[in-house]
């Protein structure tokens, strides 16, 4: 008879037992599908930052391209409102902003040579020439620019 008091104890033990048992794994589950899916969106977010340095990055490029471009073709005199003033103008407004944008999103190392490579072609645009050719002058910054953006970015 004492065996038949402790079968129902017994019974409900194992099933407090095995419903433990069954949350605990459920709780676990979750946690690690938790954890699995924030690695994912760091990962995802990471990934989203890089491409928008990059695309950054290269705008300023084309930008400081572009200002080279209008150095080259300023010529020995000119005034604001000529044909190469209407050209440089928006060009060099177009870089001051690329610039702003690597200050903004692209890490503090790049700060400086960007800085530096964006104040050269705004002297070769806008300043009296000196001797020397215009790319000999912009090239020390133009490759400082580009080896400090190939490690960032990489």
């Amino acid at each position: 008879m004492a065996a038949d008091v402790w079968t129902p104890v017994i019974s409900m033990a194992g099933v407090a037992l095995g419903g433990a048992l069954a949350y605990l794994t459920q709780r676990t589950t979750q946690r690690t599908a938790d954890r699995a899916e924030e690695q994912r969106r760091a990962a995802a977010l990471t990934e989203e930052r890089r491409a928008e340095q990059i695309r950054t990055v290269l705008e300023f490029i084309r930008c400081a391209l572009e200002a080279e471009g209008v150095a080259h073709a300023r010529p020995s005199l000119w005034e604001v409102g000529d044909e190469w003033y209407v050209t440089a103008r928006p060009a060099m407004d177009g870089l001051r902003i690329a610039e702003k944008g690597v200050e903004l999103l692209c890490a503090p190392g790049m700060h400086a040579p960007t800085t530096a490579y964006a104040r050269a072609l705004n002297q070769a645009v806008w300043q009296e020439r000196d001797e020397g050719s215009l790319a000999e002058r912009l090239e020390p910054f133009k490759a400082e620019f580009l080896a400090v953006a190939r490690r960032s970015l990489t």
